[in-house]
């Protein structure tokens, strides 16, 4: 147990850390005092720390550019552990495409996998670390108040996956996954801990892993 207690301070001191900047951000956009060389390091905080990038933001004005700015900055956050990836089932982080034109990170599920699309799967199967669904959450914004989270889920990652039940297959209509979709327009980090972190019981043969004994 000590390396998962030590890593969720570490993964919690790393949300703590980027949440304080971004709230600093957000009161000096407030006040509309602000340079343009203060919101190209703005922006950085945007690219580098919180991995949410725009290909057309050079082409913004000021004006647009702190509505874009305050938009990405004033959300909910999360931190999530992921491990290496040793074959266990379940979903992995990745790179994705957003509706509003950005790039950013999320975590994705194989069900929300194009399987007919040999590149996707592949890109999928190949990828580096896994989601243990480690997470370390901050669901209130700048002014201390809580957000309203339902505005943040993408309402068309819903999905179709393949059930079984008494032998008989099933198809079921899922709502957005709860780190998936229901999480998709939160700002996230994701930090390499340790695979020792991470101790599933998915089958019964799972039990006999050391870390149960």
């Amino acid at each position: 147990k000590a390396d998962t207690v030590e890593y969720k301070q570490v993964i919690a001191g790393i949300l703590v850390t980027l949440q304080e900047k971004a709230f600093e951000y957000l009161r000096l956009l407030d006040t509309g005092s602000y340079s343009h060389e203060k919101l190209e390091e703005i922006i950085r905080f945007v690219q580098h720390d919180l991995c949410c990038r725009k290909s057309d933001i050079k082409h913004l004005e000021d004006a647009e550019l702190v509505i874009y700015l305050r938009n990405k900055l004033n959300r909910p956050m999360r931190v999530c552990g992921v491990v290496k990836n040793v074959g266990e089932p379940g979903g992995g982080p990745f790179l994705t495409y957003n509706q509003d034109g950005t790039v950013s990170l999320q975590i994705l599920e194989s069900s929300q996998i194009d399987k007919s699309n040999k590149e996707y799967m592949e890109m999928f199967t190949k990828g580096t670390h896994f989601n243990p669904v480690d997470l370390v959450c901050a669901v209130k914004n700048y002014k201390g108040q809580p957000f309203s989270l339902p505005e943040y889920v993408d309402k068309s990652t819903g999905f179709i996956s393949s059930k079984s039940k008494n032998g008989k297959e099933l198809k079921a209509l899922e709502l957005p996954g709860l780190w998936n979709g229901a999480m998709s327009n939160w700002n996230t980090i994701f930090v390499e801990v340790p695979l020792s972190t991470f101790n599933p019981v998915k089958t019964v043969n799972d039990l006999l892993r050391e870390e149960h004994q």
